[in-house]
C-alpha cells in the first residue's frame, strides 16, 4: 500500500459529446483516466464518467483541462459537468 496523504480521487461526470475531447486532453497532459459509460439526468442522456487518482497538486490543474474541453451549454442554467474531489484513504497498485 502506497501513502495516500498525497492522493485525491476526481470523479467527473461528463457528456458523452465531450469525452474525446476531455480525455485526450487529460492522456496528452499524462493524466492516468478510467471512463465509464453511464447515463444519467432528467432525460436519461448519455453520459461518461471519468475516474482519476491524481496528487493533490494537480486537482486544478485536470479540473481545468476538463473546463476548457467541454462544449459551453447553451443555456447557461444548465451544467456540463459535475466534479467531486474525494480523499483518498487508500491507495495500491497491482
Amino acid at each position: 500500500m502506497m501513502n495516500s496523504d498525497n492522493m485525491k480521487l476526481i470523479l467527473a461526470i461528463i457528456p458523452d459529446a465531450d469525452r474525446e475531447s476531455i480525455l485526450n486532453a487529460l492522456l496528452k497532459a499524462n493524466f492516468h483516466v478510467t471512463c465509464i459509460a453511464s447515463t444519467g439526468g432528467f432525460l436519461r442522456r448519455g453520459k461518461a464518467t471519468l475516474l482519476m487518482g491524481v496528487e493533490k497538486e494537480m486537482v486544478q490543474d485536470a479540473i481545468q483541462l476538463i473546463r476548457e474541453h467541454s462544449t459551453p451549454a447553451i443555456d447557461p442554467e444548465l451544467k456540463r459537468a459535475v466534479i467531486f474531489v474525494l480523499k483518498v484513504d487508500s491507495f495500491d497498485q497491482l
